[in-house]
């Protein structure tokens, strides 16, 4: 991220947290108001999980967060690579909700190319 977006991103943080203290807003967001402090002098960038909610805070989309900072989106290969890296980290029980819609969706299909060949037959 090049200088001008990283000022445009400490703006938004602040922003964000509104009349909120760095404090206050780090605590809400599960980080240390020092990195609050480092997002909004520039020198450090929130994660994907961090952009997101600060984005919605902050009144913008994700897309339009990012738009607005002039950072082009990502190829939808690097999208999954995210969401895959997501899941390593997340808790077993989110993990384990994941995989029954997951599952759902594959038994779902099944049954659409089980019914499909039926009628073919």
């Amino acid at each position: 991220m090049d200088l001008e977006a990283r000022k445009k991103l400490g703006e938004v943080v602040k922003t964000a947290r509104d009349s909120m203290s760095q404090r206050a807003f780090a605590k809400l967001l599960g980080v240390s108001y020092t990195t609050v402090q480092l997002w909004e002098k520039g020198e450090s960038i929130p994660d994907v999980l961090n952009l997101a909610n600060i984005a919605d805070r902050a009144g913008y989309t994700i897309e339009e967060l990012l738009n607005y900072l002039g950072i082009k989106p990502q190829s939808n290969s690097s999208d999954l690579n995210q969401i895959v890296k997501q899941i390593k980290v997340m808790p077993l029980s989110d993990v384990a909700v994941i995989g029954r819609v997951v599952m759902d969706r594959l038994a779902s299909s099944i049954e659409v190319a089980g019914s499909e060949v039926k009628a073919s037959g």
